[in-house]
């Protein structure tokens, strides 16, 4: 059995579950009756970091027919950040008394001058990783003297959280709590990329984790108004695989429809409790996307009752327009333009101890699974 084929059937790969090649012998056949009919190439683009994650780690790619391309799309949070507004967490985490909390994968992305969260942290800075934005309101409620400010970025899976926080400050009556919002959303992004027409999507696989959240009715318009089949999909490999599957049967059924792989997590209209603490926090508001540029109504802000919370206006931080680092194509990758071996910067100036951009250094980025899984699995 070739080195992949080993990988990809290994135990520890599939959780212990027993795997069928039944179930790629037919993607095969689907893939290739497909390509005799309609198609030559068909990209299908995994919309979740995640999933460009579990995807490399199992070899996935390697097994795939040759006419099944796989994209990674916008996605991994901290790589559609823009670089102006990476700039302004930097700006925030300078002030004298401010605590900047984080998750961890913010702490390494670069700003345009080339210093980061890391940087800070070690030269002058008071920059804390947490785990939840609840241990960053701890942080607050300890250290009276500082302004705590928790990096808000994210998609629909952590606004929900942060907006209880946020609830819960302002119950107890925290004065030093704020969050830098820069959350974006899913579905607008999802607009974005199928607005380009050169960009010849033939399906998605969408996230599992903010689907939880937002349920499968919030994709309806992939169907109604773009044609595109689509398939929620869980986190394991065999998840991914039934995904791809399934999206072949609608490819050669001619349907467009939003299916449901990760059934035992999603449902229709998602989860009411984490939705109604988001929109009573936050409100939709144009965001800016990396190497993008703004896209309307595709981020949140604070409704006026939570206004005070907003770390952007305590401050008076506004964003700048700044440049993309020279050579870095992370926006192209991001949305589905192009592949991170691409890139020349890819595994030379740029890797995870040393990146340029942020692709390379979240845990969720494109180029970083590249990097880490070897892109010999990729076609």
């Amino acid at each position: 059995m070739p080195t992949d084929m080993k990988r990809i059937f290994s135990p520890s790969v599939w959780s212990g579950k027993k795997f069928s090649r039944k179930v790629f012998e037919e993607m095969k056949t689907l893939a290739s009756e497909i390509e005799k009919t309609r198609m030559k190439t068909i990209n299908f683009m995994e919309v979740c970091g995640t999933h460009t994650m579990a995807i490399a780690a199992s070899g996935i790619r390697s097994m795939l027919p040759k006419n099944i391309r796989m994209l990674s799309g916008p996605g991994c949070p901290v790589c559609v950040t823009s670089q102006g507004d990476i700039d302004r967490i930097l700006e925030i985490s300078r002030i004298k008394d401010v605590v900047m909390t984080t998750f961890g994968d913010m702490m390494k992305v670069k700003g345009s001058g080339g210093e980061s969260l890391y940087d800070i942290r070690k030269e002058r800075g008071r920059v804390e990783v947490v785990y939840s934005p609840l241990d960053a309101l701890k942080i607050s409620e300890k250290e009276k003297g500082k302004n705590v400010v928790f990096a808000g970025v994210g998609f629909e899976t952590t606004a929900p959280l942060i907006a209880q926080t946020v609830i819960i400050a302002r119950e107890r009556k925290v004065e030093n709590f704020y969050v830098a919002p820069l959350f974006k959303l899913v579905p607008p992004a999802l607009k974005l990329v199928l607005s380009d027409k050169t960009n010849k999507i033939s399906g998605f696989i969408l996230p599992g984790h903010v689907s939880v959240i937002l349920g499968s009715n919030a994709y309806s318009f992939l169907q109604k108004d773009f044609k595109v089949p689509s398939v929620i999909a869980g986190f394991e490999p065999m998840d991914i695989v039934r995904a791809i599957n399934l999206l072949l049967y609608q490819i050669k059924e001619e349907r467009a429809e939003v299916e449901v792989e990760y059934t035992r997590a999603v449902r229709p209209n998602g989860n009411k409790t984490a939705l109604r603490a988001m929109n009573e926090v936050f409100k939709p508001a144009s965001a800016y996307w990396r190497a993008v540029g703004e896209i309307p109504n595709s981020g949140l802000a604070f409704t006026e009752r939570f206004g005070r919370f907003d770390a952007f206006r305590k401050f008076g931080v506004k964003r700048k327009s700044v440049s993309e680092p020279k050579g870095c194509i992370c926006g192209k990758i991001i949305m589905g333009k192009a592949l991170p071996g691409e890139c020349k910067l890819f595994g030379k100036r740029c890797t995870p101890s040393d990146a340029v951009g942020p692709c390379m250094v979240s845990s969720e980025g494109a180029c970083a699974a590249w990097f880490k899984y070897g892109a010999g699995n990729i076609p």
